[in-house]
């Protein structure tokens, strides 16, 4: 019997699937893997430990597996794709394959045929194939300058939001509010000066999402306000692509596929909610599945693909 292994690498957790030629054995998570955003070290640590537990779960060795697919934010880079092949191959001796993360979600969401997926977790983007092959993407350049609704966009916009809520003395960005107590705790600090150091410092604002999540969730407004405008910047994205590729002078020439993928969809129903609302808007029909779709599973049918290519 063959093995195949599925990884998906984010910024936030590792997920790994194991299967055979027909049928997903187990799945296991650990911690973050994209070594652009924690460093080869940790991916390191999260990759071989995925693999092994994947392994162990599936009462087999990693040596067995045939062939794996790893999907990993960053790959189109061969400095970031040799490092990931090196890390694995360390564990396996068969066949591995390295690709981005975008190709993997739109084979967990479609297969081998067209529509558009927004992968929102620890980053953001948008990707897309059309009945021709053609491919387009939108968002995805990184955290200083995109990744539109993200978690770490979520986390960076709320201090924003807070700081400026205390530039006008609103009542409800006091140090007792919700949000400014759920940051605080999240990044473990006491005081507002603390806060703007750390806000200024490259900080991990991805790690304050659940604190939003439970502010908004809590009734804070602008915590809210700041997941419904994640929503909708992700649906853009989803305009974006959808156009370049569906889209001819202007008329639509089909119903799409529409998939969602990450953490962000996955535990706010705030954003899924303004992400619904704001995709009937665009010019080109969008029909979105409910299902959260799992890019580790689109890189295991790759790896069974491929291995019997």
């Amino acid at each position: 019997m063959a093995y195949y292994l599925g990884i998906d690498g984010g910024g936030s957790k590792t997920t790994c699937a194991v299967g055979d030629d027909e049928s997903l054995i187990t799945t296991v998570i650990t911690g973050p893997s994209n070594i652009t955003r924690v460093g080869e070290e940790r991916a390191r640590e999260a990759l071989q430990q995925a693999i092994s537990q994947a392994c162990a779960a599936a009462k087999i060795t990693p040596k067995e597996v045939e062939r794996a697919c790893i999907g990993i934010a960053g790959a189109g880079r061969e400095a970031v794709a040799a490092a990931v092949r090196k890390i694995v191959g360390e564990l396996i001796s068969g066949e591995i394959e390295v690709v981005g993360d975008m190709p993997t979600a739109l084979e967990a969401a479609f297969g081998g045929g067209a529509g558009v997926v927004v992968i929102a977790g620890t980053g953001s983007v948008a990707y897309g194939r059309n009945a021709q092959g053609r491919t387009a993407r939108a968002g995805g350049w990184g955290f200083a300058i995109s990744d539109e609704g993200s978690a770490h966009w979520i986390g960076r916009v709320a201090v924003s939001v807070l700081l400026r809520a205390m530039d006008r003395e609103e009542k409800a960005a006091s140090r007792s509010s919700p949000l400014f107590s759920g940051i605080a705790a999240a990044w473990k600090l006491k005081s507002l000066d603390e806060l703007v150091r750390t806000a200024n410092s490259n900080p991990d604002f991805a790690a304050l999402f659940p604190a939003i999540l439970a502010s908004a969730e809590g009734g804070d407004r602008a915590a809210e306000n700041v997941l419904v405008n994640a929503g909708r910047e992700l649906a853009g994205l989803a305009d974006i692509v959808s156009q370049r590729l569906f889209a001819e002078n202007g008329a639509s020439l089909t119903i799409v596929p529409l998939a969602v993928a990450g953490g962000v969809f996955r535990h706010s129903q705030v954003v899924r909610e303004a992400f619904c609302t704001e995709i009937q808007k665009t010019n080109v029909p969008l029909e979105l599945s409910p299902q959260i779709v799992e890019p580790a599973m689109g890189a295991l049918r790759m790896a069974r693909r491929s291995a019997k290519s």
